[in-house]
């Protein structure tokens, strides 16, 4: 909760809501101005990706396979603001193959998520994401 977003806290909030919100609105360009020009990006059990660019290109392609929404989002922060953890509910379809991944037939899934994101000048310098992929692999193999 917002108390009146002048506490680093709330700002910290306040940035992870509006890139949530971003990404359920399919705004990819609110994502990325949110991103500072170094941010590392944590894949769910994949690698490091840094940069704007490999995030965009990140985004393409989940773009290309996924239609996801994010909902029941909760956001924490430390008392600092450069640290917080979100923790919310997929709902996707998955709509194209992804590499490595079982063929995509437009199956529907609902999965718990998280992530982790470091801030730095009002932007967010890390992303770390994680979900369960065995569930996922289970629910989409149906």
């Amino acid at each position: 909760m917002i108390v009146d977003g002048t506490r680093s806290s709330d700002r910290a909030i306040e940035l992870v809501l509006d890139y949530y919100a971003a990404f359920n609105r399919g705004d990819r360009e609110a994502m990325l101005a949110l991103l500072a020009d170094k941010v590392v990006h944590d894949i769910n059990q994949g690698g490091r990706e840094t940069g704007k660019a490999a995030f965009a290109a990140f985004l393409e392609r989940m773009d290309r396979c996924y239609r996801e929404q994010l909902k029941d989002i909760v956001v924490m922060a430390n008392g600092s603001g450069d640290r917080a953890a979100a923790e919310y509910m997929v709902h996707g379809e998955y709509l194209a193959d992804d590499t490595g991944l079982p063929p995509a037939r437009g199956q529907k899934y609902v999965l718990p998520g998280g992530a982790f994101f470091e801030l730095r000048d009002g932007r967010i310098a890390r992303v770390t994401n994680y979900y369960n992929l065995e569930d996922w692999i289970a629910q989409v193999s149906r």
